[in-house]
């Protein structure tokens, strides 16, 4: 009981340990411990953000995909995903709409669809950054080509968010099909770093052979890469993937392990994820107490919201983009936090 007591002031105070550090962590957590570090994740997070929440108004504009994932109901494997892909009209509509809620950073997120070459992209942030250029182009789109990030940070985009899934090669391995590499997206992240994007990581919390040691590698991960952005959420399966029967993460452990990444890198944004709202019905909020500081509600059209299933009974589907706010708002302040209208840029720490 000692031992777990001491790693945790020991995160505390220098904000990294040794993968076998995170291991033993994550392995012999207590309800004592976790209670002290998503204290602490929290006063982290106070300090530097205060109650502010940033919202990024979430536009998914195309379900389509040339990838194979394992856990991915966007996989195109699945031929029972009914596809669709947003025109730019429809997409920058959804910014105008999103701009009149009081969004100013808009996360264009899909597939790795080929229609969306660099010139169509490239055309779509523009319009966007003419439209708006107070806002921030956050894109979600995949492994791409050097030239291919250097193209969409030129026209605008100012942030790119690209989970790894998982730090350990192995285990990425066992969650893709072969001609996916675990290299390709380190590098990947490595070049994002590289063309001056505010970068964003992430993993699975609970992915079908993970366990501790994963997760440890991980943490590490984030802690070396120190990425501007975080995602993570538990893994949830969809019906059409070779991992349907598996079970769902915890949303108990990935709480805590958005405390242990508030503490490992003070002014990251970290957002309560749709997988954790999906999970557990007060998702966001504990995501939220546990160190978070980012919402993502929906902007994109009511039509396609369902069509876009990653895995089983996704959230907020079924909403339009003006009470997706409210709720949002709602649900902030009902545990004393509030929503602002502002880019939500990372801090200084």
């Amino acid at each position: 009981m000692e031992e777990i007591n001491l790693l945790a002031e020991k995160l505390c105070a220098e904000h990294k340990l040794s993968v076998s550090e995170y291991e033993f962590l994550i392995k012999n957590r207590t309800d004592c411990v976790t209670e002290f570090l998503r204290q602490k994740a929290v006063d982290i997070r106070k300090s530097i953000y205060g109650n502010s929440v940033y919202i990024r108004g979430l536009i998914e504009f195309t379900n389509r995909c040339k990838n194979d994932c394992y856990y991915c109901g966007l996989r195109k494997s699945n031929l029972n995903c009914d596809r669709y892909r947003l025109e730019e009209k429809q997409i920058v509509a959804c910014t105008d709409e999103g701009y009149e809620l009081g969004y100013r950073t808009f996360v264009l997120q899909g597939g790795e669809d080929p229609f969306f070459s660099d010139e169509v992209l490239c055309s779509i942030i523009r319009k966007i950054k003419q439209n708006h250029p107070d806002c921030a182009v956050t894109l979600s789109v995949g492994e791409r080509s050097e030239e291919s990030y250097r193209a969409l940070f030129e026209a605008g985009a100012d942030r790119y968010l690209l989970r790894h899934e998982t730090a350990d090669e192995l285990h990425y391995s066992k969650l893709h099909p072969e001609g996916m590499s675990f290299k390709n997206r380190m590098n990947c992240l490595s070049v994002l770093r590289k063309t001056g994007f505010a970068v964003g990581a992430g993993f699975m919390v609970g992915s079908p052979f993970q366990t501790e040691k994963e997760l440890s590698e991980d943490l590490k991960f984030i802690e070396t890469f120190q990425p501007e952005m975080c995602g993570i959420g538990p893994f949830i399966p969809h019906r059409e993937t070779p991992f349907a029967r598996e079970k769902s993460g915890s949303a108990e452990l990935t709480c805590f392990l958005l405390s242990v990444i508030r503490i490992i890198k003070p002014n990251i944004l970290l957002p309560a994820t749709t997988a954790l709202a999906t999970l557990i019905p007060d998702g966001r909020e504990r995501g939220i107490l546990s160190g978070a500081n980012v919402v993502m509600p929906n902007l994109s059209p009511l039509a396609v919201r369902k069509k876009y299933e990653l895995y089983n009974n996704k959230v907020c589907t079924g909403e339009e983009s003006a009470r997706c706010r409210v709720c949002a708002d709602k649900r902030m302040q009902s545990i004393g936090y509030q929503i602002v209208v502002d880019r939500g840029d990372m801090k200084s720490f």
